[in-house]
C-alpha cells in the first residue's frame, strides 16, 4: 500500500475529525457566552462551510492547469468563486473578532477566537478532503 492509497482512506476521516472540531469551538463559544450571540457572527462559520462544500464539487482531474489552452472556464470560475467565498468568510470572523475584542458589550474575545478557528478548521478539512478523495 502506498501513501497515496493510504491518504486515500485515512483523509476523509482526518477531514471530518477536522470540520468536527472546527464547529465545536463554535458551539463551545457560543454556549459558554454570557451574552447572546448575534446571527451576524454564525455567517463566517457557515459560509466557509457552503465554500468548502463548493470546491470539494469539483474533481482534481477534471481541473485543467494549462495557462495556454481554454479549458473548462466554468469550472474554473466556481473555483474562483469558492475560494473567494471561502476567504471573505475568513476576513469576516477576522473583523469580528477584532470588534469582539475592541467592544466590551458585545461578545467576549473567546467567541471571535472561536469564529476565527472555525473558519480555519473548515478550510482546512475542506482542503484535506478535496486532496484526499477519488472517485
Amino acid at each position: 500500500m502506498d501513501l497515496g492509497e493510504l491518504w486515500a482512506i485515512v483523509g476523509p476521516a482526518v477531514a471530518g475529525a477536522v470540520f468536527g472540531a472546527g464547529w465545536w469551538f463554535w458551539i463551545d463559544a457560543v454556549v459558554c457566552s454570557s451574552v447572546k450571540v448575534s446571527f451576524v457572527h454564525y455567517l463566517p462559520g457557515i459560509f466557509a462551510s457552503l465554500a468548502a462544500l463548493m470546491f470539494n464539487c469539483v474533481r482534481r482531474d477534471d481541473v485543467d492547469y494549462s495557462p495556454y489552452e481554454e479549458g473548462e472556464w466554468r469550472l474554473k470560475l466556481w473555483l474562483f468563486l469558492a475560494y473567494v467565498m471561502a476567504f471573505v468568510s475568513l476576513a469576516a470572523s477576522v473583523g469580528l473578532l477584532i470588534q469582539d475584542t475592541l467592544v466590551t458589550t458585545g461578545p467576549s474575545a473567546w467567541t471571535g477566537t472561536a469564529g476565527v478557528l472555525q473558519c480555519v478548521f473548515v478550510l482546512i478539512s475542506g482542503l484535506i478532503y478535496w486532496t484526499s478523495h477519488t472517485d
